[in-house]
């Protein structure tokens, strides 16, 4: 049978874990910069506590695992006729949409552990049953950042900082595109249809990969009427500044106690960062919704400026997720970095460190059993000074040692010969511009040290 994995996934290379490896390093020590702590969540959870969070689309995303033994006892001739009512009977759990709900889970299991307001980072995979495509996979990493207990708009502000920092660091220009769903729920007042909240955000979040025909459409279809399709489309097409969008928008939903409260809470995000000078591009985006059911206010996505792919990162606001599982009134907002994506998006524009895809700085070339005692004594040292650094394990051809350290991306050959031990000096050679010298075995370490 020749061997195969599952569409929307994927094996990842030496030379690719170094290259995630990167953006996970990167990723985390920002986020240890602004105070939040490591979580760790299991792969799966109880079906109960994922389903309804999504909304529509989502749930039907979930992978479902089905129970173990005989997972088919005790189900009826009508069950197995019927899949809906069969599916609960059968399978009690699924694998993780997303690190969001699992953490407002674990917020309410464990809150009289932890100090709120709790802030914490999550770097683990999520699975979806997507169709895969360029961007898409079915497992991918998420990195959450995310903050609980507390309602102030600083939070939000640090965020936004968060996201500066990371693409700052990994040099790839963004545009952070905000909204807030008070908003929307304004202009679901004003065009009538307070009660379709969640059909209209479901309809309009899809206008990047639709079209506004197609949103159009699918308003009707969830049955908005013509009149209130027609108010919706200037709303979502409004071009100007942010504070010109926000007089417009102002303007339409003034009457809306909840919608002006959004465009409140935006006004204040954007001036804080004004007022930081965050070097980030912030955009307001009326046609932003982000179709998740749990987002009750501000609301983001990234998108990579210099490379077309959907969003890099993206969250919001949460007011009562916690509420769900038992906890009401705690409000929380986090933001997700999506690692797969930043991983196409720095590797189609080039932007990985060359030395991401160094495994080790030194090789120390195998001249045979009687240099091999010798050699292995400065491996051990040079590894003691943290040095990453090997030896050949046979006495090869130098060519075919030569090769090797190439192209694992080595950038130092060490030569501790008979001549090196008779001298105590061994032979270090630059790989990428052939210049070599000698180095004292006492020095060897600090050598490597000052040349990391």
């Amino acid at each position: 049978m020749k061997p195969s994995i599952p569409k929307g996934t994927r094996d990842f290379s030496p030379i690719e874990m170094a290259r995630r490896n990167y953006i996970f390093d990167t990723v985390k020590t920002v986020f240890r910069k602004y105070g939040y702590s490591p979580l760790e969540t299991p792969a799966m959870e109880n079906l109960s506590t994922l389903l309804g969070k999504y909304g529509e689309e989502g749930d039907k995303l979930l992978f479902k695992i089905l129970n173990s033994g005989d997972f088919t006892k005790g189900l009826s001739g009508g069950d197995l006729a019927n899949p809906i009512t069969m599916a609960p009977k059968i399978t009690e759990k699924g694998l993780r949409y997303d690190l969001t709900v699992p953490f407002a889970r674990y917020v309410v299991q464990h809150q009289n552990d932890i100090t709120f307001p709790f802030k914490r980072y999550q770097i683990q995979p999520v699975w979806r049953a997507d169709r895969p495509q360029k961007g898409r996979y079915r497992e991918f990493y998420q990195c959450d950042v995310d903050v609980v207990g507390s309602d102030s708009l600083l939070n939000e502000v640090e965020l936004i900082q968060i996201v500066e920092e990371v693409f700052a660091t990994l040099n790839i220009g963004v545009t952070l595109k905000l909204n807030n769903r008070k908003i929307l729920y304004g202009i679901a007042q004003s065009i009538g249809f307070p009660d379709k909240m969640t059909d209209l955000t479901v309809a309009i979040d899809k206008l990047d990969k639709i079209g506004i025909d197609a949103v159009n459409a699918e308003l009707a279809e969830r049955g908005f009427s013509p009149e209130a399709i027609a108010a919706v489309r200037p709303i979502l097409e409004l071009t100007g500044t942010n504070r010109e969008k926000l007089a417009a928008i102002s303007s339409i939903i003034g009457a809306s106690e909840t919608g002006m409260k959004g465009i409140a809470e935006v006004t204040e995000v954007l001036d804080y960062t004004e007022s930081l000078e965050v070097n980030l591009t912030v955009e307001l985006d009326l046609s932003l919704a982000r179709g998740l059911n749990y987002y009750t206010g501000a609301i983001f996505e990234v998108k990579a400026n210099d490379y077309p792919m959907g969003s890099i990162s993206g969250g919001g606001r949460y007011d009562d997720l916690t509420g769900i599982f038992g906890l009401p009134n705690v409000s929380g907002v986090g933001i997700s970095f999506g690692a797969d994506r930043i991983y196409d998006v720095m590797l189609g524009l080039d932007l990985f460190p060359a030395e991401t895809m160094q495994s080790a700085m030194a090789m120390f070339v195998n001249f045979g059993p009687a240099e091999e005692m010798e050699a292995l004594k400065l491996l051990m040292k040079l590894r003691r000074k943290g040095i990453a650094s090997e030896m050949y394990p046979e006495a090869s051809k130098m060519k075919k040692q030569f090769d090797y350290a190439t192209r694992k991306g080595i950038p130092f050959m060490v030569f501790v010969g008979e001549n090196e031990i008779t001298n105590r000096r061994a032979t270090v050679k630059n790989i990428i511009s052939g210049q070599q010298q000698e180095v004292a075995f006492d020095t060897l370490p600090d050598f490597f040290v000052e040349n990391k």
